[in-house]
């Protein structure tokens, strides 16, 4: 039945094709012969050459070796067929580091669509509550299916997170609580106790979701997560991602732990598997614990962030501490879109304007020469800030 069908739709196309007559047919096969001849543009899989890019927070010193050769392995062998297997392998791999089952976590392309899941899952019990200043991308995402906006708690004078009046604005009406640690775009690290005690009398309250983007980026990373705070038992839910120190952020891994119920619940809202990819799955488990390449990458991030704030102080700016691989600065009376576009003109990416802090700039650590150009145009780039400030 299904064979007949198929040959039927092709006869009827067929005898569409032909009442193009053979001028028709002509015309078609000599555009194809210049679209094939055509030289294609080159495929550009990273910054364009001369471009220093320090806008978006990745590691540029990854993939690392092992997971390269375990991307071409898993291609080679593994391209043609869904990758259920690998996915299994990798939910065993952090199921085992965490004490817990591979019905805690949820895998998905990057921690950004299970965030949105969760906000999604969420927004149906209430609006989500979160700080001023976050990376509240994956939050927002219920406003387009016409959901409130985020209920936002102002930071504090030194922009931490206010964990105090975050707690006083919980009432019925609050569906979830955001919570990035380190923060997104500060840079700032949350005390681990009083993060914990925050997040234990919140999920009494509500669900409480922490992302832990940049932990490996910490000192003592699990000294910071809340991840003993699911297996114990609170609702609380926590993101992770691949996307940042393990330099996979073209490969698109990311996931979520919390209780199964809650598991379930928010897969509820997304295609789970299906938005993963052998390729991305096989560099994750290859460097999971490639414990190697995180110290080397650590390495040099910081080798960068110090030279940032070497420059910052030399130019008689200000930053944040930053426990993450980027910097926020402090440009005074300065507008941190014009110096966006004043570094964007020699070539050096950064990131402009986040809400009304229109003095604060962030910029990203990359390889060490491209943070040296960042280094070396800033003062060019100040000087150009306040002449478009002043036109």
């Amino acid at each position: 039945m299904s064979y007949n069908r198929s040959r039927r739709l092709f006869i009827g196309g067929t005898v569409a094709a032909s009442a193009i007559g053979a001028s028709g047919i002509s015309h078609l096969v000599s555009a194809q012969s210049v679209s094939a001849s055509a030289s294609p543009s080159p495929v550009m899989y990273g910054p364009k050459p001369g471009v220093a890019k320090l806008n978006a927070n990745e590691n540029p010193f990854g993939p690392s070796p092992k997971a390269l050769d375990a991307i071409a392995k898993a291609s080679a062998e593994g391209g043609a067929y869904y990758a259920y297997p690998a996915a299994m392998t990798l939910l065993d791999m952090i199921a085992e580091r965490y004490g817990i089952t591979r019905k805690h976590i949820s895998l998905s392309a990057g921690s950004s669509p299970i965030l949105s899941y969760a906000a999604l899952a969420a927004s149906k019990n209430g609006k989500i509550l979160g700080p001023d200043l976050f990376w509240d991308t994956t939050s927002k995402a219920p406003e387009k299916q016409g959901a409130p906006e985020i209920v936002r708690v102002a930071n504090t004078a030194e922009l931490d997170i206010d964990l105090d009046a975050m707690y006083a604005a919980i009432d019925a009406s609050i569906g979830m609580v955001h919570i990035c640690n380190p923060n997104n775009p500060t840079g700032k690290v949350l005390d681990p106790n009083k993060l914990r005690e925050f997040c234990i009398k919140a999920s009494k309250k509500t669900l409480v979701l922490v992302d832990e983007a940049y932990n490996e980026l910490i000192d003592e990373p699990p000294k910071h997560s809340m991840i003993p705070l699911v297996k114990a038992g609170h609702n609380v839910i926590v993101a992770r991602t691949f996307s940042k120190i393990y330099g996979l952020a073209g490969m698109r891994v990311g996931y979520l732990i919390a209780s199964e119920e809650n598991t379930e619940w928010i897969n509820r809202y997304g295609m789970g598997g299906y938005t993963l990819n052998q390729a991305g799955l096989a560099a994750a488990i290859a460097s999971y614990n490639d414990d190697a390449f995180l110290t080397f990458s650590k390495e040099k991030i910081y080798e960068g962030k110090s030279m940032v704030m070497d420059a910052v102080k030399a130019n008689g700016l200000t930053a944040l501490p930053s426990s993450t691989n980027f910097i926020f600065v402090n440009l005074g009376d300065g507008n941190a879109e014009y110096f966006r576009q004043a570094m964007a003109e020699q070539d050096v990416l950064i990131r402009g304007i986040y809400r009304t802090y229109d003095n604060w700039s962030r910029v990203s650590m990359g390889k060490i020469g491209d943070v040296k150009r960042y280094v070396d145009a800033m003062p060019s780039a100040l000087e150009k800030m306040y002449a478009m400030q002043n036109t």
